[in-house]
Parts: C-alpha cells; structure tokens; sequence
C-alpha cells in the first residue's frame, strides 16, 4: 500500500506537491469514489483517474534542457504563452519542469514525469545546489555581498547562506557579473535577494543544477540525462556527494 500523492507522482502525473493539490481539488477517484484525504493508501489492484483518465504507470525518462528567456517552466499557462513543453513536442510522457525557472531567467531546468525524482530535487532538506550568473545594476561592495552570503530577509522568510562571488566590473555600465551559489528555491529567490541588498538583476542565467550544466546545448536544446547523471543526482540528495 502506497499514499496516493506517491502514486500519483511515481505515475508521472505531477510532482508529489502537485498531486497533493489535484486531490484536494477533488481531481483523483479511487474505485470510482473521489478522494480529498491526503492520508489516503491504495494497492496496485485499486483503480485510480485523475480528471477522469484512467491512471497508467509510465517508464520514467529525465531530460535536461537549456531553458532560454521568454518561456514559462510550467505544464500550461492561462495567458497562452509558450511553456517548456512546447520544447518537447515528439515526448510521450507526461514530463513536467523539476522546479522553476522565471519567465525572463535562462539556463538548467530538468524535465521528468518521476515525481519521487523531483521531490528529491526540490525540497530545501536535501540540499541540491543551484548556481547562478547575475548580471545586476550597480557594483555591489564586499559588505553587500557578505550579506547574500549571511542570508538575506525576504517577505517569506530568511534566505539560508549562499555562496557568492564577484566575476567581472564593468565600470563604464556600472553593472557587475555575479556568481551566487542556493539550495532553495523561494520564488523569484535570487532576483530578490539582489533586489534587498540595492543592486536589481538586469539578466540572470543558471549555471548549474546539483553537477549538470547546458555544456553542449544552445538555448531551447534539450537531451536525455544519462542513467549514471540520474543516479548521481539520487546520490547528491541523499549523501551530499557525487556518486
């Protein structure tokens, strides 16, 4: 017996968070009946639909893709802008973005239909690194970026450490090039960590997510995350080392 938002994640529906909020929303049936309660378990001999469709266990797959500007890191979106999916138009699979990545910020985003995948990481306790490169306004001193480092107060809360380095100045612009280093994932987190210390982000680009990195793809490029990638994410989450 499984706890229905696991099944529904490990289905490929959505992530675990996700399939939470589509039972609350009274959007999964078990044998017919429709089901609110979190808490609830089912077997492999239970029928289960969400919206109607008949749940069918599908093979997981992980791609990475080089997310460019000017594209939404969700399934679907009300205004009818382009989304990350429309970037995957010859994939079977139910896949969905692990995390996000704002509308105007380029570079890492995986794609999976594994939802137990995207729970490991996403979630702050496992602790994924997330690099950055900032291009912000302004040149910020030392004492202003020792506060990203020390965390900064955001209206959900205090951003944990982050590591931060200067790369380049250039002082006719007066903007600066920023390495910043996070494992969370608050909304729009970096550019409002930048925002409370002064210096706005002009263009922000991720690097790197936990050792995989767009080396060899142009934005918009996507390709399948190769099964040992995979497995040295599992074991960054829950060792903190590369596997």
């Amino acid at each position: 017996m499984e706890r229905l938002q696991k099944v529904l994640a490990q289905a490929g529906v959505a992530s675990r968070r996700k399939s939470e909020t589509l039972i609350i929303e009274g959007k999964v049936k078990v044998n017919g009946v429709v089901v609110t309660e979190l808490g609830t378990k089912v077997s492999n001999s239970d029928r289960v639909e969400v919206e109607g469709v008949q749940l069918v266990k599908e093979d997981y797959v992980y791609y990475l893709l080089y997310k460019p500007r000017g594209i939404i890191s969700t399934v679907d979106d009300e205004k009818g802008r382009k989304t990350v999916l429309d970037l995957f138009p010859q994939v079977e699979q139910r896949i969905f973005p692990v995390g996000r990545l704002d509308y105007d910020t380029s570079g890492v985003i995986i794609m999976t239909n594994d939802g137990d995948f995207s729970y490991l990481m996403t979630h702050p306790k496992f602790g994924i690194k997330k690099k950055y490169i900032a291009k912000v306004k302004g040149i910020p001193d030392r004492e202003a970026l020792r506060k990203l480092e020390k965390g900064v107060d955001l209206d959900d809360g205090k951003t944990a450490p982050a590591h931060v380095k200067m790369q380049t100045v250039d002082k006719k612009a007066g903007t600066a090039l920023i390495e910043i280093t996070i494992h969370e994932g608050k909304n729009r987190q970096v550019r409002r960590m930048f925002d409370a210390i002064g210096y706005p982000v002009q263009k922000l680009r991720r690097e790197s997510f936990g050792n995989i990195t767009t080396h060899g793809l142009n934005a918009g490029e996507a390709r399948e995350l190769t099964k040992h990638e995979v497995k040295q994410l599992r074991v960054l989450a829950e060792t903190g080392k590369i596997g």
